[in-house]
Order: C-alpha cells, then structure tokens, then sequence
C-alpha cells in the first residue's frame, strides 16, 4: 500500500500514521478519508468500510495523536484546542491532498464520526472547492457560537450528508442546521437528516445514505 508523508505536519500529530483498506490508492477508482473521533482509532473508522460494496475504492485513516484530535469541545474558543486543532486540520489536509492527487479532488469523499465529522467540515469549509462528498454523523463546524463563518472558495454541487439526533449530548442541533447553511452557501448540495432521540451514534439510514454516495464514485470514471 502507497505510504503518505505525513512528517511535513506540525504539532502533535505530525508523523502519525495513516492506516489503509480497501483498493491500492494508485488503482482506485475513488478514495474516502476516513477520519475517527475522540478516544476511538484509525482502525474502527475503517471498519465502515465494510459496510460498502465497493472493489476500486480506498480508504484511509489518518490516525489522531493520543486518540484525540483536540483536548475540549469544538464549541469552545478556538485558542483552547490549539495546537492540537490546527495540526490535526494539517494532517487530515494531507491525505485529502494524497489521494486528490491519486484519484482527482472531485473523487475523493470525507468521512468522520463525532469528533472527525466536525474537523472533516471544518476543512472542506475552509478548502472549498469540489470534492467527491462529505459524510458528517453526529457533528458540525467548529468554534464557539457567533464564529464568523467567512470562508472562501466554491464547493461547486459537492454532495454532503449531515446525520445527528435532535438530542446528541455532544452536537448542538443548532450547529448542525449552521453548518448547513454554511455549507449550502459555498456551494454545496446538503443533505441534512435529523433524527428524533437517537443519541450519539450512527443508524442505518445514514449508513444507507452514505453508502449511496460512495458507491455512485466506484468504477464511475
């Protein structure tokens, strides 16, 4: 499997590993960034690779220093999860930039739970342009409520799914409908599911949602 550098990164996950699945990047048809949340591993956001049927895609998991990839909540001051939040959107950058090399931006999806779907939108926000897709369960942009959300760039029709509870103990349902906003005003095609007291944790309607979105891009090039 094709290793990605990720030494260049700052800060304490410069260096960490990234783990592997699915097709070799540099035969894929396509290529999904999995990115795993707090206190979890690169290895368990993987495992939602076999729940897609799919033979030319890879997927690859950047893997977060101490399992965390910033000390406090994305709702509190930015400065609080320094420098953890920006090295950990340094890391994250570099694998998306490894396999829009291998495979095209526009064939790449991002993928995170919790604590990885808020830096996966926090980084296509702040990268726009157009990308395969962005699955987000259970997350949202980060920042404390009032953060100016002036971000430039174009998403271009970048197909997003949003999924969280109306009362996820972590996720505020009202980041959820910003990050919508935010997200359909640089251009993307969102795709916000909100469900009624199912917690913190991924149904299957999601999962149906984000498989169909994966596997539009296998073998589709």
């Amino acid at each position: 499997m094709t290793d990605i550098d990720t030494t260049g990164v700052d800060g304490p996950h410069g260096g960490r590993p990234v783990r592997y699945a699915g097709a070799e990047l540099t035969d894929a048809a396509a290529a999904v960034v999995t990115v795993h949340g707090r206190g979890a591993t690169a290895r368990s956001i993987l495992g939602m690779a076999g729940e897609f049927d799919t033979d030319d895609v890879a997927y690859l998991a950047p893997s977060a220093g101490r399992n965390t990839w910033y000390p406090h909540s994305f709702t509190d001051a930015m400065e609080r999860n320094q420098p953890n939040l920006d090295s950990a959107l340094a890391l994250v950058g570099t694998v998306v930039d490894a396999a829009a090399d291998a495979v095209g931006a526009e064939r790449v999806v991002l993928l995170g739970f919790s604590q990885g779907a808020c830096l996966s939108s926090e980084w296509i926000a702040r990268n726009a342009r157009e990308y395969g897709g962005l699955v987000g369960f259970s997350g949202g942009l980060i920042g404390p409520e009032g953060t100016p959300r002036e971000y430039d760039g174009d998403l271009d029709g970048t197909p997003v799914l949003l999924g969280c509870s109306d009362v996820d103990p972590y996720i505020p349902l009202e980041r959820v409908r910003e990050t919508t906003e935010v997200l359909e005003r640089l251009g993307a095609e969102v795709d916000e599911r909100i469900y009624e007291r199912m917690g913190h944790g991924v149904n299957e309607d999601e999962m149906s949602a984000a498989r169909e979105l994966v596997e539009r891009l296998d073998g589709d090039g």
